[in-house]
């Protein structure tokens, strides 16, 4: 997948293999939630020395394709994209790879919605993140 600007190498624990000797499915949603908090702080929405409060993004919406298992041991990347920015809501696109330029493994789509966990309440998306997003994506 050339398309995709940001990877995020992930290792494939020996804990994370089911009994089947794949990649457990629950694993594939954590795999893409640490790529898509990379995501964000590589393009300096999110510091590590934020709370997880602060975020200010909420899961709204995930379609997984499972498209081959994933061993242990595999070179494993996900690949994050923004492929869509509402008005409170940004979709992202993310693949699984074996290694760089190898196969894809799994492919998704998240919605976040930007959300003030202090108040309970959506926002609409900055636009920082607007301009940041539109910068690194373009």
């Amino acid at each position: 997948m050339t398309d995709y600007r940001f990877y995020h190498p992930i290792e494939v624990r020996y804990a994370d293999i089911d009994a089947q000797g794949h990649l457990n499915n629950a694993k594939f949603l954590t795999y893409f939630e640490q790529a898509r908090i990379q995501y964000l702080r590589h393009l300096e929405l999110f510091s590590g020395e934020q709370s997880f409060m602060d975020i200010g993004v909420i899961l709204a919406d995930v379609h997984i394709a499972f498209r081959a298992p994933v061993l242990w041991g595999m070179d494993a990347r996900v690949g994050v994209k923004t492929v869509k920015m509402g008005n409170k809501s940004l979709t992202v696109a993310q693949c699984l790879m074996n290694g760089p330029g190898g196969p894809m493994m799994a492919e998704g789509e998240v919605v976040l919605v930007t959300y003030d966990y202090h108040s309970g309440t959506t926002l609409p998306i900055p636009a920082t993140w607007r301009e940041k997003i539109a910068r690194f994506e373009a």
